[in-house]
């Protein structure tokens, strides 16, 4: 009757390993936790990062970066304006405004009539 042990929990609903638990070398940690949507985002970034370098060092900070966001001492912004360096993936998120140049329909018009006519008179 393994059904009615207590020890019997789901993975989902607790972490895997703690970051104390985990040596300070160039091992992947894993301590994602599913069931918290940003911090899971944040442990992908952190894997996809990780598997993209190769380097020890490198690895040893993306380590204490990750566990220091798990032990809450620095907040999300902090974790990702630190991994930025280290991320492949990263298009560049720009928060300035940029200006989008638009047409009004009838100046639209009166440019397409005036370009077929162009083009049908040649």
């Amino acid at each position: 009757m393994a059904e009615n042990n207590p020890e019997n929990t789901s993975p989902a609903t607790s972490e895997v390993a703690t970051p104390s638990e985990e040596p300070k070398n160039s091992t992947k940690l894993q301590i994602d936790r599913p069931t918290d949507f940003k911090f899971h985002i944040a442990y992908e970034v952190y894997s996809k990062a990780w598997d993209h370098n190769s380097l020890d060092s490198v690895r040893i900070k993306l380590n204490e970066l990750i566990s220091s966001l798990a032990n809450d001492e620095n907040g999300y912004t902090d974790f990702y304006g630190q991994m930025q360096e280290y991320r492949r993936d990263a298009g560049g998120f720009r928060s300035g405004k940029f200006r989008i140049e638009t047409s009004r329909k009838r100046d639209y018009q009166r440019t397409t009539t005036r370009n077929d006519r162009n083009r049908r008179h040649k």
